[in-house]
């Protein structure tokens, strides 16, 4: 498709996020932002996803009918229906993708397809996960402009693309097993980053390991686009983000998207008037937490979730029980069914006494609850994280401390950030000690109480300010619509 061809049809941006809870909630906020400025948006989920968000997040399809630019598409990702999905899961779940979802989505595209060239609904530019590599080539063939949108963190981005480099400096595979030595070979971390605080794909010895060449794979194709979209404010990560110029010359930095998205809603609803947005939950919410929240002093509770795919051991979530009781503070927990590996339906009739009265007097229990929702309630005084990059940016936009206990992936590299270059909490990686728990929630919510929330504060209103008219990710936004609208990106493979 040349240009003069282009600027004939309508602009018609693809959706494609890898199908967890976390990119799927936040391209579909990217997908509404662009749908609030006229962009004619399809959104491509897995059967699995679709039917989760149909069941769990009901008001999502009737909220999107208030876009008539916006419709869903779904492909099937080949697992069986039993398969959890959970985080350990994620190399199958990629591998059974380019299998079978994958021909399915080049059949849509390409030439003869519903959104192929020539088509009425022809797709104008793809917006992928970072991941599937496979967009490259296919946006390639059809000629159109390709975005990756890692909804990881930049920073924990850099670490996959650095890995070439560490291993070329000999400092991957870690010759020995001591983690606090620091990384040299990535550029812009130097003094920040330890073998511990890079991805947990890095605690490999072999170099062939399946993740280990996926992320290599991914390496060679994120330069393949013609710009990136990155979940983060220029206030936040500017030297990480001045690194990735080096990958890619058209970076937009746009979020943090959840505060964005409520910021442009604002502006399209009456004065004084509190812009509705849309649950985009896998998981039934219960919001019987924020009535308990209601009666708690203000700042009183920690906040405990590690997300959608994480897991713990038995004795992990008993370790964190004991420090979440010894501590004395109030808690509300997040206890995902199915994420304690090895728990036995009997461990419940073993709960020891304290645990259970601890948990009676000051502690709620939930399956899953609204986060955003949670996190912004003036009960809440910190948020014991896994250090998801949308749980992250929620926490900072809220300005609550955080005590980071990473899983996986970007988590690492987000916690050691949060820890030691933005000073808004504490990272209590590679530990799981009741004590170690206890001291640390001390820490946030008493001894150095004041000293996090005031600087959480003013990372808070760098947040929303980036996201304020005349804001840095504001400008980026607006010069993606216009970029997407006008078909400014070129589409030169190099």
């Amino acid at each position: 498709m040349n240009m003069s061809d282009q600027r004939a049809v309508s602009p018609h941006v693809l959706i494609f996020p890898l199908p967890l809870q976390g990119p799927v909630n936040c391209m579909l906020k990217l997908a509404e932002l662009l749908c609030l400025s006229k962009i004619q948006v399809t959104f491509l989920n897995t059967q699995q996803i679709q039917e989760r968000l149909r069941i769990n997040s009901a008001g999502a399809d009737v909220y999107f009918k208030r876009y008539p630019n916006f419709r869903f598409e779904t492909v099937p990702d080949g697992l069986p229906e039993d398969n959890p999905r959970t985080g350990d899961q994620i190399g199958h779940l990629l591998e059974s993708m380019d299998a079978v979802a994958v021909p399915i989505f080049r059949g849509m595209v390409t030439s003869g397809g519903e959104y192929g060239p020539g088509s009425e609904n022809q797709v104008t530019c793809i917006i992928a996960d970072g991941i599937f590599t496979f967009a490259a080539g296919i946006a390639a063939e059809i000629g159109v402009p390709l975005l990756y949108f890692d909804t990881i963190s930049p920073c924990g981005l850099w670490t996959y693309l650095c890995l070439p480099e560490l291993i070329e400096a000999g400092e991957f595979p870690f010759k020995d097993d001591n983690l606090d030595e620091m990384i040299r070979n990535a550029p812009g971390m130097e003094g920040i980053i330890r073998r511990r605080d890079l991805p947990s794909f890095y605690r490999t010895n072999d170099v062939n390991d399946r993740i280990i060449q996926l992320v290599l794979k991914e390496d060679k194709h994120i330069p393949l686009a013609q710009g990136l979209i990155f979940n983060t404010f220029q206030e936040l990560e500017a030297p990480i983000l001045a690194q990735m110029l080096s990958v890619c010359p058209n970076i937009y930095a746009v979020g943090p998207l959840h505060a964005h998205l409520k910021t442009r809603l604002a502006a399209e609803t009456c004065p004084g008037v509190q812009p509705t947005t849309s649950c985009n939950s896998i998981r039934r919410e219960d919001s019987s937490c924020i009535s308990w929240l209601d009666a708690q002093p203000s700042k009183s509770v920690i906040y405990v979730s590690i997300g959608s795919v994480a897991m713990i051991t038995t004795d992990q979530l008993f370790e964190i029980w004991h420090g979440l009781v010894n501590s004395g503070s109030r808690f509300l927990w997040v206890r995902r069914p199915g994420s304690v590996t090895g728990l036995d339906p009997e461990t419940t009739k073993e709960i020891p006494s304290e645990l259970s009265l601890g948990t009676k007097e000051r502690g709620y229990i939930v399956s899953w609850a609204p986060q955003e929702e949670v996190l912004a309630h003036p009960a809440i005084g910190g948020f014991l994280t896994h250090s998801g990059w949308n749980s992250t940016l929620e926490s900072i936009v809220e300005g609550k401390p955080m005590i980071c206990w990473p899983y996986f992936v970007d988590q690492q590299v987000n916690s050691r950030y949060v820890g030691e270059v933005w000073k808004l909490g504490l990272d209590m990686k590679d530990t799981c000690d009741r004590v170690v728990v206890e001291k640390m929630i001390r820490e946030v919510m008493e001894l150095r109480k004041n000293e996090f929330l005031q600087r959480a504060d003013e990372m808070a209103k760098l947040a929303k300010a980036s996201v304020s008219e005349g804001g840095s990710s504001y400008a980026d936004l607006d010069r993606l619509i216009l970029d997407i609208k006008f078909m400014k990106i070129p589409t030169t493979w190099k």
